[in-house]
């Protein structure tokens, strides 16, 4: 199998060329692209160097198989036939193609056979904020269809990209130093403080990425499930933590959702509070699972939960999310 990576210098694109190493995924061949910026350099994968290519409307995908796209929607929506030309199979990390009727949005606890055989040869890989909700949801979505859903995110800078991180870095020596922040990627000083917008503001006075969170779950999940998304960006340089309400049709109780979380594929139940045991992403970040904690009832409501997620956004949130893809396709022979 001979495997692509677009975007292979960005904080995602590295994620990939991690991920596929550690999990020994099934490729022959390792192609990797780039940006004018980033052709021309050299990486490691599996102890060879691999020169990134530039990216470039030619015939250099001829011949590959499976394509991990990370190097944002504009380039993806550019690239897309150039991409899939030959019948390379695109698995998109951007917000390109995620609400287009004929791309299936997957993640892979949840909705996986969506993958199989997608018209354009084209599968989305949802907002790193939806991934982690819906991974936990589905757990309850299980034993009761849930029919709303409040949600707070608590958003590290990584989810801005590398320069984000290292903007936080450099703002928190700055403020310690007594010299004014350098701000650059977000709205306002990320250091000692917290943003609460993430994205751009529309119409309604919800973000895109709020919004993204009503639309994608609903897709992902087959549901008529309402969410209302307040996402804030704190200053946490890797993982990504969400303060979730759910309303069910049935009254679920405490033990029967550690129950239900506890036998959910990709979820760790991390929930002892005399212990003063929960997830938090100083502890999670660099890991696998969404990890869910402080689960309880919720008092203003008799069919409410309330609970706690974190998960590594970089990791289950983009790129091992798009891995987990293409290992689902494969274990099903959908490609080989």
């Amino acid at each position: 199998m001979k495997v692509a990576i677009v975007g292979v210098s960005g904080a995602v694109g590295q994620e990939f060329l991690r991920i596929l190493e550690e999990r020994e995924f099934p490729l022959d061949e390792l192609v990797l692209f780039g940006s004018e910026r980033s052709a021309g350099a050299k990486y490691k994968f599996c102890n060879k160097e691999i020169e990134v290519k530039l990216l470039q409307h030619n015939d250099d995908f001829k011949g590959v198989d499976l394509v991990f796209a990370s190097a944002g929607a504009g380039a993806s929506i550019e690239f897309e036939k150039t991409i899939t030309k030959y019948g390379a199979l695109m698995i998109d990390n951007s917000s390109a193609f995620r609400m287009d009727n004929d791309v299936p949005l997957v993640v892979p606890e949840v909705n996986p056979k969506d993958a199989v055989n997608p018209k354009r040869g084209v599968i989305a890989n949802p907002n790193c904020t939806t991934i982690q909700m819906v991974v936990a949801l589905q757990a309850i979505e299980e034993i009761s269809h849930i029919k709303r859903v409040h949600v707070s995110t608590y958003q590290s800078a990584s989810g801005a990209g590398a320069a984000a991180m290292d903007e936080l870095v450099e703002q928190t020596k700055e403020v310690n130093a007594g010299q004014k922040a350098t701000i650059s990627k977000f709205a306002h000083q990320l250091a000692y403080n917290v943003i609460p917008q993430v994205d751009v503001f529309t119409d309604n006075g919800y973000t895109k990425e709020e919004m993204k969170m009503y639309h994608e779950t609903r897709k992902i999940m087959h549901s008529d499930i309402l969410v209302s998304a307040t996402c804030v960006r704190v200053p946490v340089m890797r993982a990504h933590s969400e303060s979730i309400w759910i309303e069910t049709e049935k009254h679920i109780s405490v033990c029967e959702a550690r129950k239900a979380f506890s036998r959910a594929e990709g979820v760790v139940l991390m929930d002892d509070p005399e212990t003063k045991k929960y997830p938090m992403p100083l502890f999670v970040a660099d890991c696998d699972p969404v990890y869910v904690g402080r689960i309880r009832e919720d008092l203003s409501n008799p069919n409410g939960l309330s609970f706690w997620c974190v998960s590594d956004q970089i990791k289950k949130g983009a790129a091992l999310n798009a891995v987990q893809i293409a290992e689902y396709l494969i274990a099903n022979n959908h490609i080989h």
